[in-house]
């Protein structure tokens, strides 16, 4: 081969190389960064779920949807202040299918792969929202039921505090609190009061996990609804107020949402509509 040639050659080499390199930078560059967002959910039995499930439910869950265990269950092989695969039950070591399950599913089906939802899950069955209140909830405990008093004890007796110390896990690895799932009311039902409790939960929960005021989205759903004869249906009225108190509020709907036999729980056909509406009101606002 002749000099010049070999020179061309080479020269045409070494370009196409950096091109390859140059591409290869850019291409990683694109790479968007992993994020993990991260939603508090509190309420009474219907957030923690009331519908036991089946071995069909734990499987082909997506690895991207997490929960933040908030309790120990050794027999699950879970510690609390821990990230695991959102495998039910997601609430405390013997709890049910519920709208959380739902939610979180939804939510990594629709967003993209680089995002991971992860949960953090503290309910008790049969609460008031004044359980929710670090100021009153020990007199609260105090005049609550025995089995009302066994589970938040799994709590440490203060359901609030333990919300807060696993979302500061969370932001402390990296989760940014992207919203608050509320399922709460049914014990409360009759209460015109209950969104100015909520509100104070609310600014409570936002001041102490370092977040600025009416910074993060609460979306609350409605109890079982009157189409479907729930025996608290009378409290949508007062949920439905919600955002005239609280400005970043959302009212989850839960008409069509098909009931337990109870007509006070939902069955898991209703669970899921309910999850699914949580999912797609918190998607229009991270798209709007």
């Amino acid at each position: 081969m002749q000099p010049k040639r070999m020179i061309l050659c080479a020269g045409l080499f070494i370009f196409m190389m950096s091109m390859g390199c140059t591409s290869h930078k850019n291409t990683t560059a694109m790479q968007p960064k992993q994020e993990t967002h991260v939603y508090l959910c509190l309420g009474q039995s219907n957030m923690e779920g009331h519908v036991r499930f089946k071995a069909e439910d734990t499987v082909g869950i997506d690895p991207r949807f997490m929960v933040l265990q908030a309790v120990d269950c050794p027999d699950l092989g879970r510690e609390a202040g821990t990230w695991y695969k959102a495998t039910p039950p997601l609430v405390r070591c013997h709890t049910g299918l519920g709208p959380a399950d739902y939610f979180g599913r939804a939510m990594t089906a629709a967003l993209p792969a680089h995002i991971k939802v992860g949960v953090i899950n503290v309910a008790v069955g049969g609460c008031r929202i004044e359980l929710f209140d670090k100021e009153n909830f020990e007199e609260n405990i105090a005049t609550s039921p025995d089995w009302l008093k066994n589970m938040a004890a799994e709590y440490d007796n203060n359901p609030y505090q333990r919300l807060v110390d696993m979302a500061r896990i969370a932001q402390e690895n990296g989760g940014i609190i992207k919203g608050i799932l509320l399922h709460q009311g049914e014990s409360n039902t009759g209460d015109k009061v209950w969104p100015v409790k909520v509100k104070k939960v609310y600014d409570n929960l936002l001041k102490d996990i370092g977040l600025a005021p009416n910074s993060v989205p609460l979306l609350a759903g409605e109890v079982v609804h009157a189409d479907q004869k729930g025996v608290c249906a009378s409290m949508n009225e007062i949920i439905q107020t919600l955002p005239a108190t609280i400005s970043t509020a959302h009212v989850i709907s839960s008409a069509g949402c098909e009931a337990g036999p109870d007509h006070l729980h939902f069955s898991a056909k209703g669970y899921s509509m309910l999850g699914q509406r949580y999912a797609d009101q918190m998607l229009s606002l991270l798209n709007p």
